[in-house]
């Protein structure tokens, strides 16, 4: 057996057996007791986590973020994961005890020459760009461990109007314009709520099982699907520059029908509990966009706009009469 062949073997021994001595290793792979402590501190020297233990009964041990041994990509495969990488530097906080650079440096260092000029030449006009936020969300790697056990969470969440005290079971976390969230069945009403995770101020992991009863993929999927519980019926009139910024919002891009070149029209039925939610949006479309129902929808866009008249009033008057000294 050739040297490369056996410290490729090697890798995946360790990695599968975690605990082991160097005699260990000499039988496993016929050869002696010093070869195997020569190899093994080969393998250390090329980053794999092995630290000894001292005395009669020591041996190597691996550490819990082992390596995977070699694996040959293709071309394209190889951009694949490169650019994909590229993604998650832009968060501030990653699920993964991990260095984005050093990842993608490590991938870059094993390609072959032309396909590392090909990256190259990639990286300067292909991006997969994702807003920066200032923001952690340090406890994203505890709300993963808990989801994939089942566990509930205590937290102090901080919401629109104060900080709350929450007892929730996550059903995972996916990442959305630069934020992580997290939809949870919240146990005081038995739904499902969905937590920005840079808002959580305080967390504790109950080590008791409970089952959220959907997965994450599942509950993805149902997003668009979903019924409202308790529907009305939404109209709205659009400009073109409406339509387009309609266009561009998952949640209503369905619903966005055009009329002509400059005219179109959003017709659905949402849920009662997103009046506002609603209304915000649309009263930031400005003239693009003409609510003709729900008359709630109407009337929380006016209050709100009277609201900021109300609150410029004495920059308008100021502006309007002068003083005159």
């Amino acid at each position: 057996m050739s040297k490369a062949k056996l410290l490729f073997d090697l890798i995946i021994y360790v990695n599968a057996m975690r605990s082991f001595s160097a005699a260990d290793v000499a039988r496993e792979f016929g050869i002696s007791v010093r070869t195997a402590h020569r190899y093994l501190a080969e393998l250390s020297e090329m980053g794999i986590p092995l630290y000894t233990e001292p005395g009669r009964n020591g041996g190597y041990r691996i550490l819990n973020n082992r390596v995977l041994p070699p694996i040959l990509f293709n071309e394209n495969e190889a951009f694949a994961i490169f650019f994909a990488f590229q993604t998650l530097k832009y968060f501030k906080s990653l699920p993964f005890e991990i260095d984005m650079k050093s990842v993608s440096r490590k991938l870059y260092a094993y390609l072959p020459p032309d396909t590392r000029k090909k990256i190259d030449r990639l990286d300067s006009v292909l991006t997969m760009w994702s807003k920066t936020r200032g923001v952690p969300s340090p406890f994203l790697k505890e709300i993963i461990e808990a989801a994939l056990e089942n566990f509930a969470l205590d937290m102090l969440y901080q919401s629109k109007h104060k900080n709350a005290k929450r007892k929730v079971v996550p059903i995972g976390v996916y990442a959305h314009d630069g934020f992580w969230y997290m939809p949870a069945v919240d146990l005081s009403c038995d739904e499902i709520r969905v937590f920005r995770l840079d808002r959580i101020l305080e967390l504790k992991i109950i080590e008791q099982k409970h089952n959220p009863g959907i997965r994450l993929d599942r509950w993805l999927e149902n997003l668009t699907t979903l019924e409202p519980r308790d529907p009305i019926y939404f109209y709205a009139e659009l400009t073109r520059e409406g339509m387009r910024r309609c266009i561009s919002q998952p949640w209503l891009e369905p619903h966005v029908k055009v009329t002509d070149e400059d005219h179109g029209y959003v017709e659905m039925y949402m849920d009662r509990n997103e009046i506002a939610y609603v209304s915000n949006f649309f009263l930031q479309l400005g003239t693009h966009a003409k609510v003709i129902k729900p008359q709630e929808v109407i009337d929380l866009i006016c209050r709100q706009l009277r609201d900021t008249l109300q609150h410029y009033s004495a920059s308008i008057n100021s502006r309007r009469f002068p003083d005159s000294d």
